[in-house]
Order: C-alpha cells, then structure tokens, then sequence
C-alpha cells in the first residue's frame, strides 16, 4: 500500500499539467512591462566600449580581465598590451573566437580594443610606447582568419614575449 500510494504520488508530481514546461512560445504573450519594443541589435546599439566589454567579454574575462585559470581563460589585466610588442600579436587580439565571433561590428570592435589597450584600461600600461590605434578596417582584414590551433598560437606568441625579457605572469598562461 506505502508503495502504491508513493508511486502516485510521484505520478502526480511529474504529470501535474501546472508543472509542464511551455514548450512552443504563446504567440499571444504580451511582452513584461518596459520592453514592448524590439530590442536593437548590440551592432546598432551605440553602446560605449567599456559596456560593450561588459556584455561580451565580461562572462569569460571577468570584470576587470582577471580572467579565469580554473576554465582556461587567461588573464589581461596589465597584460594584454604585450601581444602587441611580438609578431603576430596585434592580429591574434582580433582573431581570438572571443573577439572574432562577438556581435560587435568591425569599428565596434576596433574601440573595444582600443579602450582595454588605454594606459587606464585593462592593459594597464602594458601596451608599447606609440601604440596604434586599431581601425574599423584592420578588423575586418583580420577577423575573417581563423586560427587553427589557439593554445599553440598563444603560447608562441608568450614565448616571443618572454625572449623580450618581460614578465609573465602565472595568471597569463591558463
């Protein structure tokens, strides 16, 4: 009898029609209050660099780009503007998937970078002397470039960094 009445119970528990998920959308639905508009595209948004950092970099690089060793994502706090000193790595900020995937916009992209690369950015003083801005139009000669092996590629381009007698943190090399 405890079996029977514990197996209905659990029945009811998983049959229960208040308890079914909504599978296909109800054509119907009204949107929650304040967001009866379409929502614009990030690319069309107009956001400034540091939210767009926010919305697309910030799950994998955290806040202030400390990023995440545990999950393989290395550290750019004070860092990152060093790829900029070897051959290779100005393109490799542009072709990582983080960047070259994003939903940004090619001159998105390029302002993105260049707000981490800034003294008072997550470069942190880290990028050369006479840094170069990126421009809408070196992203995009870029970007379409997929890089086959991404841990290979970034542990020469540390390598070529540290024959410049710089530093590397242990933060950098997940």
């Amino acid at each position: 009898m405890r079996a029977l009445l514990s197996a209905l119970t659990l029945a009811l528990l998983v049959a229960s029609p208040s308890g079914e998920a909504r599978v296909i959308p109800d054509p119907g639905q009204k949107p929650a209050p304040g967001n009866e508009a379409r929502q614009t595209p990030l690319q069309q948004a107009g956001y400034s660099p540091s939210v767009n950092y926010q919305l697309q970099c910030l799950g994998c690089h955290l806040t202030n780009g400390e990023g995440s060793p545990r999950n393989d994502v290395p550290m750019m706090t004070g860092f990152v503007g060093n790829f900029l000193k070897v051959k290779g790595g100005r393109e490799f900020l542009i072709q990582v998937p983080g960047s070259s995937l994003s939903a940004l916009n090619n001159q998105q992209l390029a302002d993105l970078l260049n707000w981490m690369l800034t003294d008072d950015g997550i470069a942190s003083g880290s990028a050369p002397d006479g840094f170069k801005p990126y421009t809408g139009e070196e992203v995009e000669a870029y970007r379409e470039v997929m890089i086959k092996d991404l841990p290979g590629y970034r542990l020469n381009l540390i390598k070529q960094i540290r024959d410049l007698d710089i530093d590397i943190p242990e933060n950098v090399i997940p």
